[in-house]
């Protein structure tokens, strides 16, 4: 009689808690992310990591992460699902796609969700170079995560070699183009900046430096054919076609950073999100430079925001926001600066023990942060991905070529006042 007592107690006991769980997993909500792998290294294992503690943390909400190729790869995957009935609720796109995914009313601004007091000082609490893209209108479209300026990595061990200073990297187009020139040999190059992947990104740098901006604070005016934007180019061009620092024809994106730690070019302008697998690589000492000036220094801004798309239940926008806060938080910014090289979003994760001790032993890392003192907005208007490409194809017609910088950035100009006008 016991014996069937304690079984039916034990019993009752495993499917009251089979209910329990069950009633559970019935109450997560479920959120699905489009994420795109724009730079070397495993940032998946990263991102799968965070996600998990994030899961541990917050076991009411299930973040299904889906990985693409680059940015443009991301947002094409990403839209078709959506259009294609299957529902995402966030996504890391790039920072310059704000324009488009308000324009295609896809995206939902986060400070229509996230309104607590709380809320409000996290938005509040980024550089503010990195909200500009994000920030069109009054509301803010995006959180900065995985976000760069562009950097000049050397080669100290290249620079010892041909009798240049190793601890004094160029601050100017003409100590560049020197040092390049001493530093060009058989079978290396003193320079290599990539022309795929994003050479509209690369020419904002150099005509940054040049002292032009290529659009308006609006978003509906460029200025590509300006003669400080044509010189710019044309100094790029030079730099293999004159000067031969640098190889002939396009240099890849997504093997330049092989190039480098393989010891072909002394010198490259790359993504900072590259920083951590360069340490990681490379078999000699390297450092880390802001890019030389001009008539001025300055980068652009780069990488991506994290975005809310419309069309999530008000439990899944809640969720998705606890979730973006968490994945920004000073500790989780710093993770992530640490384990990528992207720059750390806000000034807090800087204050964090684990920042402040890997720059002590690790200066490169601060390279980035602080040259977003001198850093712009990254290119973006109305009509984004059609005028980008118009500059894109221009700017590689000019460097294999095919046409002249003049010519191509005229060319670029008249796409884009025809895109842009029904704008202004």
């Amino acid at each position: 009689m016991l014996s069937k007592l304690i079984r039916k107690t034990t019993l009752a006991a495993l499917f009251a808690s089979a209910l329990t769980a069950s009633s559970l997993a019935s109450a997560a909500t479920d959120l699905t992310m489009y994420y795109p792998i724009a730079v070397g290294g495993p940032l998946t294992e990263v991102i799968d990591g965070m996600i998990n503690d994030f899961q541990k943390a917050n076991p009411d909400i299930k973040v299904k992460a889906v990985y693409s190729g680059n940015y443009d790869e991301t947002r094409v995957r990403a839209l078709s699902a959506i259009k294609g009935g299957q529902p995402a609720q966030l996504s890391v796109l790039g920072a310059l796609d704000t324009y488009d995914l308000i324009d295609q009313n896809l995206i939902e601004p986060f400070d229509k969700v996230a309104t607590s007091a709380e809320d409000k000082a996290w938005l509040q609490s980024f550089y503010p170079g990195l909200m500009a893209n994000g920030t069109i209108g009054g509301h803010v479209w995006g959180i900065p995560f995985q976000r760069s300026t562009i950097v000049m990595f050397y080669n100290k061990d290249m620079f010892r070699a041909a009798g240049l200073n190793p601890d004094a990297p160029p601050k100017t187009w003409k100590e560049m183009l020197a040092a390049a020139t001493k530093l060009t040999g058989k079978d290396k190059f003193g320079l290599m900046v990539p022309s795929t992947g994003y050479p509209y990104w690369m020419f904002q740098a150099f005509a940054i430096q040049n002292g032009v901006s290529l659009m308006n604070k609006e978003g509906t005016q460029v200025y590509f054919n300006t003669p400080a934007a044509v010189e710019a180019l044309e100094f790029w061009r030079s730099l293999a076609a004159t000067h031969k620092v640098s190889p002939a024809g396009a240099i890849e994106w997504g093997t330049l950073r092989q190039a480098f730690v393989q010891g072909q070019t002394a010198m490259m302008w790359h993504t900072t999100g590259n920083l951590t697998a360069v340490k990681k690589e490379a078999k000699f000492d390297f450092g880390v430079a802001m890019l030389p000036a001009n008539k001025q220094p300055g980068s652009p801004v780069g990488g991506g925001n994290f975005y809310l798309f419309k069309g999530s239940t008000p439990a899944q926008q809640a969720a998705s926001v606890t979730f973006v806060r968490w994945m920004t938080a000073p500790e989780r910014a710093a993770q992530w600066s640490i384990a990528t090289g992207y720059v750390g979003t806000s000034p807090a994760s800087y204050n964090t023990p684990a920042l402040r001790d890997y720059a002590k032993t690790f200066p490169q890392a601060l390279v980035a942060r602080d040259q977003l003192a001198v850093a712009i907005p990254e290119f973006s208007t109305e009509q984004t991905a059609r005028v980008r490409e118009a500059l894109s194809n221009a700017v590689q017609a000019a460097l294999t070529g095919t046409k002249t910088s003049k010519q191509a950035l005229d060319e670029a100009q008249a796409t884009a006042e025809r895109l842009l006008k029904p704008y202004r």
